[in-house]
């Protein structure tokens, strides 16, 4: 049984980028979907696509790199864990890499990148930082 499914997502798109992979394949849910979307976005990603299987369905994960082949995502780090929430309000929402990186967050208007949440003024669990 897998206690931190967000930490595995993030682990498979960290490895997938380091091995240089084109896509990587991740069990879905909806809060998944939701980091995923934001992944895309934000232009960390080049695309995602739901593929259905005969349990959860899949979400694909392709990855961008840059013209000189070095993956756009230089790091991904889950920051609230299961066993070390870290919840934050909209005053002290962290900036990754002095506003390079991007913070996602779960916030009860959903899950929004931490620019979004600040311009929403409302605040929530820091689930990863991405740069």
């Amino acid at each position: 049984m897998m206690t931190d499914p967000i930490a595995d997502m993030l682990t498979r798109i960290r490895n997938a980028s380091k091995a240089k992979l084109e896509k990587v394949d991740i069990p879905s849910s909806k809060l998944k979907l939701e980091i995923a979307k934001i992944l895309k976005d934000e232009g960390f990603i080049k695309n995602l696509k739901m593929v259905k299987d005969r349990r959860q369905g899949v979400i694909r994960v392709y990855l961008k790199y840059t013209d000189e082949e070095t993956p756009v995502i230089q790091g991904i780090r889950r920051i609230s864990r299961p066993g070390n929430r870290v919840y934050v309000g909209n005053d002290r929402i962290p900036r990754v890499m002095g506003g390079l990186g991007t913070a996602i967050l779960s916030t009860p208007k959903g899950v929004q990148t931490g620019k979004q949440a600040k311009k929403d003024n409302t605040g929530g669990e820091v689930l990863c930082h991405v740069w």
